[in-house]
């Protein structure tokens, strides 16, 4: 019930040696990947595929409009999260927002 997943790959610390050293569960795609303008997102398409390669599930970070999810839904990133879903919560907030006692 429990994985391991590195978060921000792609910068940073980050790097292709971890993929082999430890079992993991998940890539976390950086926002800074995702926020890039369409044509120029390779990258973030190379860690995805990268991911699925090695039966990781990937998540995006920041996703922010419509576009970049509807581009994430075409590279068939597995998750994703950022302010388009739902902005920061409070502990508190997000026990009412999973409850559904708060405005989405």
């Amino acid at each position: 019930g429990c994985g391991v997943t590195v978060d921000d790959f792609g910068t940073g610390y980050s790097n292709l040696a971890y993929l082999q050293r430890i079992p993991l569960t998940c890539l976390k795609v950086d926002r800074s990947f995702v926020a890039q303008a369409a044509p120029t997102r390779p990258l973030a398409e190379v860690i995805i595929a990268l991911g699925h390669m090695l039966g990781l599930r990937v998540v995006a970070e920041g996703v922010e409009t419509e576009e970049q999810l509807q581009w994430l839904r075409t590279t068939s990133c597995d998750e994703f999260q950022g302010f388009l879903r739902a902005p920061a919560l409070t502990a508190a907030e997000l026990e009412r927002y999973i409850t559904g006692h708060a405005p989405a």
